[in-house]
Protein backbone atom coordinates (compact mmCIF):
# COMPACT_ATOMS: atom_id res chain seq x y z
CA UNK A 1 0.00 0.00 0.00
CA UNK A 2 1.38 3.49 -0.86
CA UNK A 3 1.63 5.83 2.11
CA UNK A 4 1.08 3.27 4.70
CA UNK A 5 3.94 2.01 7.00
CA UNK A 6 1.83 -1.08 8.11
CA UNK A 7 2.66 -4.35 5.86
CA UNK A 8 -0.32 -5.52 4.42
CA UNK A 9 -2.52 -8.62 5.85
CA UNK A 10 -2.21 -11.72 3.63
CA UNK A 11 -6.02 -11.11 2.95
CA UNK A 12 -5.26 -7.87 1.84
CA UNK A 13 -2.67 -8.97 -0.70
CA UNK A 14 -5.11 -11.08 -2.12
CA UNK A 15 -7.57 -8.14 -2.38
CA UNK A 16 -4.69 -6.18 -4.37
CA UNK A 17 -3.86 -9.26 -6.42
CA UNK A 18 -7.80 -9.31 -7.20
CA UNK A 19 -7.56 -5.76 -8.03
CA UNK A 20 -4.79 -5.72 -10.29
CA UNK A 21 -5.81 -8.86 -11.94
CA UNK A 22 -9.14 -6.81 -12.69
CA UNK A 23 -6.79 -3.94 -13.93
CA UNK A 24 -4.84 -5.82 -16.23
CA UNK A 25 -8.23 -8.22 -17.84
CA UNK A 26 -9.81 -4.73 -18.37
CA UNK A 27 -7.27 -3.41 -20.07
CA UNK A 28 -7.21 -6.62 -22.00
CA UNK A 29 -10.80 -5.70 -23.31
CA UNK A 30 -10.63 -2.10 -23.73
CA UNK A 31 -7.44 -2.30 -25.69
CA UNK A 32 -9.26 -5.29 -28.26
CA UNK A 33 -12.71 -3.23 -28.44
CA UNK A 34 -10.99 0.07 -29.36
CA UNK A 35 -9.54 -2.33 -32.13
CA UNK A 36 -11.86 -1.33 -35.64
CA UNK A 37 -14.03 -3.62 -36.90
CA UNK A 38 -12.13 -3.44 -40.75
CA UNK A 39 -9.06 -4.76 -38.87
CA UNK A 40 -10.75 -6.99 -37.10
CA UNK A 41 -12.97 -8.33 -40.54
CA UNK A 42 -9.19 -8.63 -41.98
CA UNK A 43 -7.68 -11.10 -39.15
CA UNK A 44 -10.78 -13.11 -38.79
CA UNK A 45 -11.61 -13.82 -42.20
CA UNK A 46 -13.80 -16.80 -41.80
CA UNK A 47 -15.89 -15.26 -38.81
CA UNK A 48 -18.91 -13.56 -40.28
CA UNK A 49 -19.29 -11.73 -36.85
CA UNK A 50 -16.08 -10.48 -37.18
CA UNK A 51 -17.07 -6.64 -37.72
CA UNK A 52 -19.35 -6.93 -34.37
CA UNK A 53 -18.15 -9.14 -32.28
CA UNK A 54 -14.37 -8.59 -32.56
CA UNK A 55 -12.37 -11.81 -32.09
CA UNK A 56 -14.86 -12.86 -29.82
CA UNK A 57 -17.71 -15.70 -30.61
CA UNK A 58 -21.22 -14.17 -30.85
CA UNK A 59 -22.47 -16.61 -28.05
CA UNK A 60 -20.10 -14.60 -25.67
CA UNK A 61 -19.98 -11.48 -26.95
CA UNK A 62 -22.30 -10.03 -24.18
CA UNK A 63 -20.36 -11.26 -21.53
CA UNK A 64 -17.49 -9.60 -23.03
CA UNK A 65 -20.14 -6.03 -23.07
CA UNK A 66 -20.88 -6.25 -19.75
CA UNK A 67 -17.43 -7.10 -18.00
CA UNK A 68 -16.49 -3.82 -19.85
CA UNK A 69 -19.40 -2.04 -17.71
CA UNK A 70 -18.98 -3.80 -14.19
CA UNK A 71 -15.43 -4.39 -14.04
CA UNK A 72 -14.77 -0.62 -13.55
CA UNK A 73 -17.37 -0.94 -10.36
CA UNK A 74 -16.10 -3.94 -9.01
CA UNK A 75 -12.28 -2.12 -9.55
CA UNK A 76 -14.01 1.06 -7.42
CA UNK A 77 -15.84 -1.70 -4.76
CA UNK A 78 -12.29 -2.77 -3.97
CA UNK A 79 -10.60 0.48 -3.47
CA UNK A 80 -10.78 2.30 -0.11
CA UNK A 81 -10.37 5.73 -1.20
CA UNK A 82 -12.71 7.30 -3.76
CA UNK A 83 -9.12 9.39 -5.19
CA UNK A 84 -7.66 5.40 -6.06
CA UNK A 85 -11.02 4.11 -6.89
CA UNK A 86 -11.46 6.74 -9.85
CA UNK A 87 -7.37 6.32 -10.47
CA UNK A 88 -8.05 2.83 -10.98
CA UNK A 89 -11.32 2.22 -12.81
CA UNK A 90 -10.24 4.72 -15.60
CA UNK A 91 -6.22 3.67 -15.81
CA UNK A 92 -8.07 1.10 -18.24
CA UNK A 93 -9.31 3.54 -20.53
CA UNK A 94 -6.40 5.17 -20.43
CA UNK A 95 -3.54 3.00 -21.87
CA UNK A 96 -6.24 1.76 -24.08
CA UNK A 97 -6.72 5.02 -25.99
CA UNK A 98 -3.42 6.11 -25.43
CA UNK A 99 -2.43 2.91 -27.76
CA UNK A 100 -5.67 3.22 -30.05
CA UNK A 101 -4.70 7.21 -30.50
CA UNK A 102 -0.37 6.04 -31.10
CA UNK A 103 -1.85 3.51 -33.65
CA UNK A 104 -3.69 6.11 -35.35
CA UNK A 105 -1.58 8.71 -35.43
CA UNK A 106 0.30 6.07 -38.19
CA UNK A 107 -3.44 6.29 -40.43
CA UNK A 108 -4.57 9.34 -39.93
CA UNK A 109 -2.16 11.92 -38.73
CA UNK A 110 -0.13 13.28 -35.58
CA UNK A 111 -3.68 15.97 -35.04
CA UNK A 112 -5.64 12.78 -34.85
CA UNK A 113 -6.26 13.59 -30.75
CA UNK A 114 -6.96 17.38 -30.98
CA UNK A 115 -9.78 16.55 -33.75
CA UNK A 116 -13.00 18.09 -31.60
CA UNK A 117 -15.11 15.54 -32.31
CA UNK A 118 -12.34 12.80 -31.24
CA UNK A 119 -11.50 14.58 -27.98
CA UNK A 120 -15.15 14.56 -26.91
CA UNK A 121 -15.50 10.85 -27.79
CA UNK A 122 -11.59 10.12 -25.80
CA UNK A 123 -13.39 12.05 -22.78
CA UNK A 124 -16.39 10.55 -22.88
CA UNK A 125 -15.06 7.20 -22.50
CA UNK A 126 -12.75 8.64 -19.43
CA UNK A 127 -15.81 9.68 -17.98
CA UNK A 128 -18.15 6.41 -18.11
CA UNK A 129 -14.83 4.96 -16.96
CA UNK A 130 -14.78 7.14 -13.82
CA UNK A 131 -18.38 7.19 -13.03
CA UNK A 132 -18.00 3.74 -13.17
CA UNK A 133 -15.70 3.39 -10.38
CA UNK A 134 -16.85 6.14 -8.56
CA UNK A 135 -20.26 3.88 -8.57
CA UNK A 136 -18.52 1.12 -7.01
CA UNK A 137 -17.04 3.16 -4.55
CA UNK A 138 -19.86 4.36 -3.47
CA UNK A 139 -21.26 0.97 -3.34
CA UNK A 140 -18.85 -0.20 -0.32
CA UNK A 141 -20.80 2.04 2.00
CA UNK A 142 -24.38 0.25 0.65
CA UNK A 143 -22.56 -2.94 1.36
CA UNK A 144 -20.74 -1.87 4.65
CA UNK A 145 -17.61 -2.54 3.33
CA UNK A 146 -14.38 -1.76 5.03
Amino acid sequence: MLGSDTTPSPQERKWNVLLYGLIVVETFLVALALVPAQLWTRILTGSSSAALDGPFPPVIAPVITALLYLMPSIIGLLCRSWQRALLLATLPAWIGLGLFVVAATFRVGAFYLVSSDHVTANVSVLELFAALGAIGWLARSLLKIR
